[in-house]
């Protein structure tokens, strides 16, 4: 997409290749619709694709901020950044105003949420592109989780990255725990074969 979300080259190892924000959209809106799940924010105030949205925003006008050296080092700053979006929409509506501790709780449960999210379908042992694969885990399987159908893609993060039980996750799809336990399963099929596709 647009170069304006670059980091220039020079701030990267030999190893890496340019990162820009806008290539870790879909990581980002996974990773802020689990904290807002957990936020219980109002739908209608704010959304996912706000946040994130946000978040690419900040990310843009402070890039010269950015003193890392790694992909990896670039995530850690978009979580931080999208901590503080997240930290600022439940303090203007009201749920967090004096809690001084908030953006801190919540960069933790995003680095939870990225951690759970790079594990949750292992990597081939004897990939030939096996270095591209453990620097950008977390995002392809983003991605493969934004591309799936809706209830299958919400049965995954709870059970998943949000480590709901069962009982609970069907209890917040309202949906029986054998439906869920079938979403599930497909899901983590249709991850299998997006991310490993050679059995």
């Amino acid at each position: 997409m647009d170069s304006e979300y670059s980091i220039d080259a020079e701030t990267l190892d030999a190893t890496t290749r340019p990162v820009r924000a806008e290539d870790y959209r879909t990581y980002l809106l996974v990773l802020a619709r689990m904290e807002l799940a957990k936020a219980s924010l109002v739908r209608p105030k704010t959304d996912a694709s706000d946040i994130v949205q946000d978040t690419l925003l900040k990310a843009h006008r402070g890039r010269d901020q950015f003193r890392g050296g790694s992909e990896a080092e670039f995530k850690v700053w978009l979580r931080r950044i999208l901590a503080n979006v997240v930290t600022d929409a439940r303090r203007r509506w009201g749920t967090g105003k004096r809690d001084a501790a908030l953006e801190e709780t919540c960069y933790d449960d995003l680095s939870r949420y990225s951690m759970r999210l790079d594990a949750l379908i292992p990597a081939p042992q004897d990939s030939p592109s096996q270095q591209v694969a453990k620097k950008e885990r977390a995002a392809l399987i983003a991605e493969a989780l934004n591309a799936m159908p809706e209830e299958q893609r919400r049965a995954i993060e709870l059970r998943y990255l949000g480590e709901y039980s069962m009982k609970e996750t069907a209890e917040a799809m309202q949906r029986s725990e054998a439906s869920v336990a079938g979403l599930v399963r497909r899901g983590l099929e249709t991850l299998n074969r997006k991310l490993n596709p050679r059995g």
